[in-house]
């Protein structure tokens, strides 16, 4: 996109600032209607027992609320082989330390799920200096069963659709639990442009004029490194 600018007096850009404002705010209210809607789904009951590796021991998916009503799970790519976890997930969980104790204040508990071994995630997790919940579920189908791990030669079903023009095993995810009464019920899960909001450089990105600056790379993230590589290039 051009980075040069059409320049206008001060009156101008007000002007032109308040019909923009007019957009953001009709915006604003479409979300909160999205949000409600969201909210009123209607739930499913998780009658797998799977059971996740975490420090201190095994966990049950109902332990990981940790006293919490709600529980958001981070499906954060790490595949088994891999010697670290996804440059882009590793984007998002880098704003999960400071949202872990916000979200506790309102009943709920933030996880990361992974089908990397347990010693894996610790030593990137010590790398990458977080502190949040991170757990393994690799001796369970947790990953597969909500779309973002695959089989090797499975083709299956992504953002609610069948996947193509990818082989990739592992894809990012996020999942939403609600415990009712002994149940937990699965209430909400999204992908691929849904995790949008939990990418805070974006949301910044999006306000300058230059915005995301991704046009022509060989894919909208290929810029992103983890946090303590960059400039190492």
């Amino acid at each position: 996109m051009s980075t040069t600018k059409t320049v206008v007096s001060r009156e101008e850009w007000t002007k032109a600032r308040k019909e923009l404002l007019a957009k953001e705010r009709a915006f604003t209210h479409e979300r909160d209607a999205l949000s409600a809607a969201r909210r009123a789904l209607p739930a499913v009951k998780v009658d797998e027992p799977y059971v996740f590796q975490a420090a201190g021991g095994e966990r049950t998916l109902a332990q990981l609320f940790d006293g919490k009503r709600q529980l958001v799970v981070y499906h954060f790519m790490f595949d088994p082989a891999w010697e670290q976890g996804c440059k882009s997930c590793s984007m998002i969980a880098d704003g999960f330390d400071d949202a872990v104790v916000h979200l506790a204040a309102r009943d709920t508990s933030l996880v990361a799920v992974s089908r990397a071994p347990l010693a894996k995630l610790e030593a990137f997790q010590r790398r990458m200096g977080w502190r949040f919940p991170w757990v393994s579920s690799a001796n369970t189908d947790f990953n597969h069963d909500y779309h973002t791990t695959f089989l090797a030669d499975e083709a299956g079903e992504y953002n609610y659709a069948p996947r193509s023009g990818t082989t990739a095993r592992e894809m990012p995810g996020m999942s939403v639990f609600l415990r009712q009464g002994d149940d937990v019920l699965h209430a909400y899960s999204t992908y691929a442009r849904g995790l949008d909001a939990l990418m805070m450089p974006y949301t910044y990105l999006d306000l300058t004029p230059l915005g995301r600056q991704e046009d022509g790379l060989p894919f909208s993230m290929d810029w992103v490194r983890l946090h303590d590589s960059y400039g190492r290039e």
